[in-house]
């Protein structure tokens, strides 16, 4: 493991998360978006139950627990991510208040057991070869046809800012925030 990424707020505040070492496989949230994110889900987080959705190396989910969430459900299909998850949670003491699976999101999306109070994805934007995955549309269509979100919950979407999406019939897009080439948008159900 190389160093980590901080943890901006919350009872975990300062503590580091784990990553990789060498090249970055994950795309890390950049601590602006990060916080501003945080800023817009603070009112939403204490005793939340979220989900984070192609999670990486648990990033979103850890600092929603730091900040008062009660119960986060990392889906992640990389192994070693998914280790690092586990490693991450035991070593700051907040494992009992998560679950970790490995698995593909699309498909995890047919089995999964909601409500969530907050839904969040950030897909890769790009595949080993450079080319665009584009799968915020049919993640959204996957979370919307398992009826996965609360009454009142929030999907929050990380995406590139290029990649068009068609939100389901079902979800409204409540505010979009975009960082050069980082959107983030909040679903709500209509």
């Amino acid at each position: 493991m190389s160093g980590g990424i901080r943890i901006i707020a919350g009872c975990l505040r300062g503590r580091v998360i784990k990553t990789p070492k060498g090249e970055f496989a994950v795309r890390p949230m950049l601590s602006r978006i990060k916080k501003s994110l945080f800023d817009i889900l603070a009112p939403c987080l204490p005793g939340a139950v979220m989900l984070d959705l192609f999670a990486g190396v648990g990033n979103v989910g850890i600092e929603a627990l730091s900040r008062g969430a009660k119960h986060v459900t990392f889906i992640e299909l990389d192994t070693r991510f998914k280790k690092i998850i586990d490693e991450n949670l035991k070593a700051l003491g907040i494992g009992n208040r998560a679950s970790v699976q490995q698995a593909d999101v699309m498909f995890a999306l047919k089995w999964l057991k909601g409500p969530f109070d907050i839904i969040f994805m950030g897909p890769p934007y790009k595949d080993a070869k450079k080319n665009p995955l584009m799968l915020t549309t049919p993640a959204l269509e996957g979370i919307a046809a398992g009826g996965m979100l609360a009454a009142g919950g929030l999907i929050v979407s990380q995406r590139a800012t290029k990649e068009p999406v068609v939100a389901p019939q079902e979800l409204i897009l409540a505010r979009a925030k975009v960082y050069d080439d980082t959107t983030i948008d909040f679903y709500r159900k209509k």
